[in-house]
């Protein structure tokens, strides 16, 4: 439903698929990592989430891409949303190895991840309705 109702708002599909699908696809696994961090099942809720990510990018896209080959991809998936996929792939991985390679990733690396999202979402938001000044 909320698919439907962003495209009578004219939302392109790339935005929805960034936005409305990939929060809708991700709170399960959000809630299960959420569970095993509380329980202190660190790696339980890190292996959740990068399990689900590889499962999506790779599974997902090749099925896709099998069905009906890709033809077109936007050429803001190439040069915006890839190179922060990669950058934040690479700081999540800085961030586990720090401080001796205990693989903690503390309050503060978290709002941080969380701060960039939110920004993310919002750069979104703003240049699909042009007001973004950039």
């Amino acid at each position: 439903g909320a698919v439907e109702i962003a495209r009578s708002l004219g939302v392109s599909d790339l935005l929805i698929g960034l936005t409305i699908v990939a929060i809708g696809t991700s709170l399960p696994e959000l809630a299960s990592s959420i569970a095993a961090a509380r329980k202190g099942e660190d790696d339980l809720a890190v292996g959740n989430i990068i399990g689900s990510n590889l499962f999506n990018t790779l599974m997902v896209v090749g099925i896709a891409a099998t069905i009906a080959p890709m033809s077109s991809i936007e050429q803001d998936v190439l040069y915006r949303d890839m190179p922060l996929m990669g950058v934040l792939t690479l700081s999540l991985l800085v961030l586990g190895f720090r401080r001796k390679g205990d693989g903690r990733i503390n309050r503060i690396a978290g709002c941080v991840l969380l701060a960039v999202y939110v920004l993310y979402l919002l750069s979104l938001v703003l240049k699909s309705t042009g007001n973004w000044p950039f």
